[in-house]
């Protein structure tokens, strides 16, 4: 089956959020016939997440565990649309010669909201690119160089217009640089760049699982799952590379951004900080507390929603159904999980709902204000 298909994705980030997200939409839509190819995961950070792929010969299992139109679900996925898993440091190679490939035809990417960061140090003929933006520019300059047709660069980091900006930066690195502008044209202009929304709570290996003995690359994740691309002007209606029914393809990403982004993931972070505190460890956990539900509720319903509503659909919906999917008794989502990168996540998840409240309602919105007092550092305890 799909093991004869061709690699024609590229996906830099071998963490279990793509691998129970995109790379289980093509193994299922692999199976249904669509023919979408197999998947080739560059490991850039350390560990050897890359070893245990190619170990299980890019087979692992996801469990998919919640409720689901009022019916518990609990059932497990095959995956096997990853063909090969390359660490960056030491394969490099591998990465380019798949790069000059005529098979390859999209590049996946979730490197964090931190990811699109560069290096004011880094040089072009550096034996392998530091930065991510480097790494791409890296496969675009050797995949135009043999000739080969452009990519579509489908970025799955949590940054609204995430699309523009990668390819901004990544322009902008090939300037500095010195690339021939033969190679910008192509990186601008045949290559396609497509804007993202992914939305499912991925929460990573089960404390217990028959499986575990014999599939160390296990996860988990809700049944849940949204995955809006933009069409950007190559993908056109019953003509998409990729269907599924989490997959919406649109002529406006920002929406769902919006909704998702603000109250999901900005709840997430504020819950977070309100209450790791209090002496909790898990999501669950934390919304099953009433004071810690109530407050949730509040920030959600009277700071976020207001300055969303006739911006996306149905803003105070979707933030009811987010509180059911936060207590979602199958998931252990460790608050500390939230925690990485915290940062940058709280510029992107919770910042701008401060400004933009201020501006709409002429005043700061209290919760909001009130968590974000010191800048939304993270407890002394939690940063050890």
């Amino acid at each position: 089956m799909s093991t004869s298909l061709p690699e024609t994705v590229l996906q830099f980030g071998s963490g279990r959020f793509l691998r129970a997200f995109a790379d289980l939409f093509i193994h299922q839509a692999n199976q249904q016939g669509q023919q979408v190819g197999r998947v080739v995961i560059v490991q850039s950070t350390a560990g050897d997440r890359a070893g245990a792929l190619a170990s299980a010969s890019g087979k692992y299992h996801v469990v998919i565990r919640g409720i689901e139109n009022g019916q518990v679900v609990d059932r497990v996925e095959a995956c096997e649309s990853v063909s090969r898993a390359l660490a960056a440091q030491t394969q490099w190679q591998q990465v380019l010669e798949l790069a000059r490939s005529p098979h390859l035809a999209t590049v996946l990417s979730n490197t964090t909201e931190a990811g699109y960061e560069t290096f004011a140090d880094e040089k072009a003929d550096d034996a392998v690119p530091r930065s991510f933006p480097a790494k791409l520019l890296a496969v675009l300059r050797a995949r135009h160089a043999a000739g080969q047709p452009g990519l579509r660069i489908i970025p799955c980091e949590l940054r609204e217009g995430n699309a523009g900006l990668l390819k901004q930066i990544v322009l902008d690195l090939a300037a500095r640089f010195g690339v021939d502008q033969a190679t910008v044209d192509y990186i601008q202009n045949t290559c396609s760049w497509h804007e993202t929304l992914v939305d499912r709570i991925v929460t990573g290996t089960p404390a217990e699982h028959p499986l575990l003995a014999t599939d160390p690359l296990l996860t988990v994740c809700e049944p849940y799952a949204l995955f809006a691309i933009h069409r950007a002007g190559r993908e056109k209606p019953g003509q998409e590379f990729l269907k599924n029914p989490a997959i919406i393809w649109t002529d406006d990403v920002l929406p769902y951004f919006l909704r998702k982004v603000r109250i999901l993931n900005g709840g997430h972070t504020a819950l977070l900080l309100k209450a790791w505190p209090r002496g909790f460890r898990q999501v669950g956990e934390a919304v099953k507390d009433a004071e810690n539900r109530a407050w949730l509720e509040q920030l959600l319903f009277t700071e976020i929603v207001p300055v969303l509503e006739g911006r996306c659909d149905d803003p105070a919906g979707f933030a009811k159904a987010v509180l059911d999917r936060f207590a979602n008794p199958f998931l252990q989502h460790k608050l500390a999980d939230i925690a990485l990168h915290h940062a940058s996540k709280v510029q992107v998840r919770l910042v701008p709902t401060l400004a933009e409240y201020e501006k709409k309602f002429g005043k700061k919105p209290p919760l909001l204000s009130a968590l974000l007092a010191d800048g939304g550092a993270l407890p002394a305890d939690l940063k050890a």
